[in-house]
């Protein structure tokens, strides 16, 4: 437990202990270090041959770059943003690239799959459709038949003329979404695209300034007892994600769960004071939490447990953190990113429409 760099307690602080999700907040650090706060990964749409009448006589092309957060939502705002376009069939193909990931599947071939079913409403399963039910009202159900198959290519045709241009939710949003839900899946394909488990780990270290010794990743979720981070380490990573995120006037508890704010997720039928950030870790004999007390001086904590029943672990820790809180004043946080009504899945303002001549 440290307030700045000044540490109040400390048990066996500098070993590397199995830290289950707290991995993710290495994870977190070296995807805002590589990026930034504000950075949007694109989603290009692309066709072959002619649009006559509707028809795109060629292939429909995906250039994805790995927005992990491209989900029904999203597919179906593109969707009508192509019927908007006047685009009701596709004659050949879809033709992805191997960076476009959807709803969490990394596997292009499979991601375009799931998005040609999205983009004809007569496809749609229920699970689409509820998700259809969570976007504003007045959304229109896209119709987009495609007659050939779904296949995966290395690089774009020479032939291909851009359409669409789609830009992902940003990552500040798309990062608070993985650790409220602590999302394996998204984790992994963020320190993929980060250049590696490795390069999370060693980046991690230097930013947050701690010994490299003390992270020990195998992958960028922390499924796996092999994940092992030191207590002081997770401190230290968790007041650098608050320093990156001040220019763009974001704290740690915009990406993180706050107890009192998030109703689901990890921080839920917890019983933590409210306004405490959060980050849990579960594995079979693993608890972990750590995060920050918003006290004027603002409180950086991490718990790694093990070995015993996981409920029997939580108990203690929240005990502990709230009795912690008491002599404390604790400071009301600002949720900016949480504030900004712009940032939902499926806003059709995140397609910017490349005008093209052949349309009839």
């Amino acid at each position: 437990m440290q307030s700045g760099w000044d540490v109040s307690a400390s048990n066996l602080g500098n070993i590397p202990l199995p830290a289950a999700s707290l991995s993710k907040i290495a994870t977190t650090l070296a995807a805002l270090s590589k990026w930034g706060a504000n950075h949007q990964f694109k989603t290009d749409v692309y066709f072959t041959g002619e649009i006559n009448q509707g028809v795109v006589t060629g292939d429909l092309i995906i250039q994805g770059t790995g927005d992990p957060l491209f989900v029904w939502e999203e597919a179906i705002a593109l969707g009508n943003a192509l019927n908007q376009l006047g685009i009701k069939k596709i004659q050949g193909n879809i033709l992805v690239t191997d960076k476009f990931y959807m709803n969490f599947e990394s596997q292009s071939a499979t991601a375009g799959k799931l998005l040609q079913q999205a983009l004809n409403q007569s496809l749609w399963s229920s699970e689409i459709s509820q998700q259809y039910q969570q976007m504003p009202v007045g959304t229109k159900q896209p119709e987009v038949i495609t007659r050939g198959q779904v296949k995966q290519i290395k690089q774009l045709p020479i032939n291909a003329q851009l359409l669409i241009n789609h830009r992902s939710l940003p990552l500040a949003e798309i990062l608070r979404q993985m650790n409220i839900y602590s999302n394996n899946q998204m984790a992994q394909m963020l320190a993929d695209l980060v250049g590696g488990v490795d390069i999370v780990a060693q980046s991690s270290a230097e930013i947050a300034d701690f010994p490299k010794a003390e992270i020990k990743l195998v992958n960028g979720s922390g499924l796996g007892e092999e994940n092992k981070i030191s207590p002081r380490a997770v401190c230290r990573m968790l007041m650098a994600i608050d320093r990156l995120l001040q220019s763009h006037d974001y704290s740690i508890a915009d990406l993180f769960p706050t107890a009192g704010r998030d109703l689901v997720g990890t921080v839920k039928d917890r019983g933590l004071p409210k306004s405490t950030t959060i980050k849990t870790g579960t594995l079979d004999n693993v608890s972990a939490l750590a995060g920050v007390i918003p006290t004027s001086d603002r409180v950086y904590f991490s718990i790694i447990n093990y070995g015993r029943p996981v409920e029997y672990f939580r108990q203690q820790q929240d005990n502990l953190v709230s009795k912690l809180v008491q002599p404390w004043q604790l400071v009301p946080n600002n949720f900016n990113l949480a504030q900004n009504k712009n940032w939902y899945l499926g806003n059709p303002q995140r397609n910017k429409f490349n005008r093209v001549n052949t349309i009839n």
